[in-house]
């Protein structure tokens, strides 16, 4: 796989859960885009911190080209901050309302961050991704960038 998006876990109340599913028609967009630039997608929902932190550490052994993070409730997670400064590849923080806060500025190979579309958001981090990849640019009709 050469793009993972990761989704955090949410907030409710005190306890986290899991994240909705993405709608059907977004992920079947992303995967089409995705593959119409000769890469691969895959999606991990996450419902705890110990889930995210593992699948950012398999993002690095598997040869992740790009990560698409939603972190969910946990943006100000010292063990999240700490993980994604340890990621090999670049990532777009991606957070589909506007009231979620994002990841210290400093933190890791961040390319952008993309907020308050919706589910939108991710197509245009994926955009982000693609551009900074180099494969961009292909049939589709979608660029975002130069």
């Amino acid at each position: 796989m050469s793009i993972l998006v990761i989704r955090g876990p949410e907030r409710h109340d005190a306890l986290t859960s899991p994240p909705p599913p993405l709608p059907p028609s977004v992920l079947g967009a992303l995967v089409q885009r995705a593959g119409c630039a000769g890469q691969t997608l895959a999606v991990r929902s996450c419902g705890s911190t110990t889930e995210v932190l593992t699948a950012l550490r398999l993002a690095n052994e598997w040869g992740v080209r790009a990560t698409l993070l939603d972190p969910g409730a946990l943006t100000d997670h010292p063990l999240l901050q700490r993980a994604v400064q340890g990621l090999a590849h670049p990532y777009v923080e991606v957070h589909d309302t506007l009231d979620e806060g994002a990841l210290p500025a400093a933190t890791g190979r961040r390319l952008a961050v993309v907020d308050g579309y919706g589910a939108r958001s991710y197509a245009l981090a994926l955009e982000i991704a693609l551009e900074q990849l180099g494969c961009a640019e292909c049939e589709c009709d979608v660029h975002v960038g130069t």
